[in-house]
C-alpha cells in the first residue's frame, strides 16, 4: 500500500489511533554501554511518522541524544486486565528538528500542550524506524509490526 509519505509505508490506523490517544512515552538511550530511560510528554506527527517531545539538553537523556541518536521507547496503556493490554515499543532516530520541521513540531506540540508556551522548551523529534503494537483485544499476544521498509503482521517474538 504505497502512498506519498516520503518513502515510508503507511502505518496501520490502529497504531496511529493508539499514539494519538496517549501522551506520555518512555524513551531509552545508551551511551558507553550504559542504558538510561526517561518519561516525556509527546505528540505524534502522522504525516512524518514521528514523535515530538521536549527535554532539556542538560538532562542525561538530552546529552546522550547528542552522542547516540539511536533510541528505543514505549507507550503503554496501564491496565490490570490481561485481555485489554495494549502498548507500543518503538525504535527510531532522535534529532533536534530544524527549519520547516521545527515550526511544524513546535506548532503540533503547543497545540497538544498549550501550557508549554509558558516555559522554555527544547524540542526533539524521533523519526520512527520500527514499531511493535501489542493489542490483546485482537487476541492474546497479537502484535502488529511496522518497519521503515515494510509493515508486517503477526505474533513473532520481536
Amino acid at each position: 500500500m504505497a502512498a506519498h509519505t516520503g518513502g515510508w509505508k503507511m502505518v496501520d490506523e490502529r497504531i496511529v489511533k493508539f499514539f494519538r490517544k496517549h501522551h506520555v512515552l518512555t524513551i531509552a538511550t545508551s551511551v558507553g554501554n550504559e542504558p538510561w530511560c526517561a518519561s516525556c510528554f509527546y505528540v505524534y506527527l502522522h504525516d512524518e511518522n514521528a514523535l515530538v517531545f521536549t527535554s532539556d539538553l542538560k538532562t542525561r537523556h538530552g546529552m546522550e541524544f547528542l552522542q547516540n541518536q539511536k533510541v528505543a521507547g514505549s507507550v503503554a496503556l496501564e491496565t490490570n486486565i490481561i485481555g485489554k493490554i495494549r502498548g507500543i515499543q518503538f525504535q527510531g532516530i532522535v534529532s533536534e528538528p530544524a527549519g520547516e520541521m521545527a515550526e511544524k513540531s513546535k506548532s503540533a506540540y503547543l497545540k497538544r500542550f498549550p501550557v508549554a508556551m509558558l516555559m522554555e522548551t527544547h524540542l526533539w523529534i524521533v523519526q520512527l524506524t520500527f514499531i511493535k503494537y501489542t493489542d490483546n483485544r485482537l487476541g492474546f499476544g497479537k502484535k502488529l509490526i511496522w518497519t521503515l521498509s515494510s509493515p508486517l503482521e503477526g505474533g513473532r517474538g520481536v
